[in-house]
């Protein structure tokens, strides 16, 4: 099969894209112009790489023509930051995904995979962990461009039977999540850790988070290309919660470095807790998290420890 990976050369899309190559799949990965990839394709590789922006209908025709369906990963806007701007965020993502599907509906291309925030649609939990069934109330513009989405992916069903599948993704760490995003507790932790640096800590480190290690999620996408079920929203985390505090006295162990802490005061759109119930996906995809977070933390620190000699023999 022929897919297109939208957002497909960056840390969570070059992983997905590494396990559906290696399922002998073909791939045109799109990303926005001088955007650095994460992970240089070979030219033996069926890899087909075009740079183009999601907001130009020409550019979205070039990368839909011909494939047999569409992973969707991009996102312009950080959960953190996107109460900033909510206008750039609706007319980047919101609008931009909608010419996407227009354009998929011209040229009858049915199916598509979306990556939405397990993290942030639901807001502050009710009761956890979270089903697909709790009540979304999200916090951030991030997570409400997320839930728009997901409505536009339904409503294309109804008009254009289109073939949505919606992951609601926890939080992802691992193999090639860089540092300068700005976005994801594990790589700054692993960062400072391992560099003896102090960790910033926003409230008493009790903020509890599902962190999901990204071999695990390009597992899910792969299942979620081959399912044929009548469900459509799955969320895919590893159903335990960890806080910020246990994730340091975590890292402190694998890397036998002792780490500073510097509590500040807490954020008032982080919610306390958000743990996924990920059983759906179990009973429907066949998928369950495989790794654990002791597993998922070494193999991450090892690779970033590696790509920081590898760095280092380059200078």
């Amino acid at each position: 099969m022929k897919y297109v990976i939208f957002g497909g050369g960056g840390f969570i899309g070059s992983n997905i894209a590494d396990k559906l190559l290696a399922e002998g799949h073909s791939l045109r990965i799109f990303e926005r112009p001088r955007v650095p990839p994460y992970r240089v394709f070979e030219a033996h590789e069926n890899v087909e790489w075009i740079a183009g922006d999601l907001q130009s209908k020409h550019d979205l025709e070039e990368a839909i023509k011909g494939v047999d369906g569409v992973l969707h990963l991009v996102s312009t806007t950080l959960p953190k930051s996107s109460n900033d701007d909510p206008i750039y965020d609706i007319q980047t993502n919101v609008i931009a995904t909608l010419n996407m599907l227009n354009v998929m509906v011209e040229q009858k291309v049915e199916q598509i995979v979306f990556i939405s925030s397990g993290g942030t649609v639901y807001g502050k939990p009710v009761q956890c962990p979270l089903s697909e069934e709790h009540p979304t109330d999200p916090e951030v513009s991030y997570g409400i461009s997320k839930l728009t989405i997901e409505k536009y992916l339904y409503l294309y069903k109804k008009l254009h039977n289109i073939k949505p599948v919606i992951l609601r993704v926890a939080n992802p760490y691992g193999e090639r999540q860089r540092i300068e995003t700005a976005q994801g507790a594990i790589a700054a932790f692993v960062s400072r850790a391992t560099a003896g640096k102090t960790i910033d800590i926003w409230g008493d480190g009790s903020v509890t988070r599902d962190y999901i290690y990204i071999k695990d999620i390009a597992n899910a996408f792969s299942k979620a290309l081959k399912y044929q079920g009548s469900e459509i929203v799955f969320n895919i985390g590893s159903g335990e919660g960890t806080s910020l505090n246990a994730l340091i006295d975590l890292i402190e162990k694998i890397t036998d470095n002792a780490v500073t802490r510097n509590f500040m005061p807490a954020r008032a759109f982080d919610v306390p807790i958000n743990v996924l119930n990920c059983s759906l996906a179990e009973r429907e995809l066949g998928w369950k998290a495989e790794f654990s977070l002791h597993d998922g933390l070494r193999h991450t620190i090892n690779w970033y420890i590696d790509s920081l000699t590898t760095e280092k023999n380059k200078g």
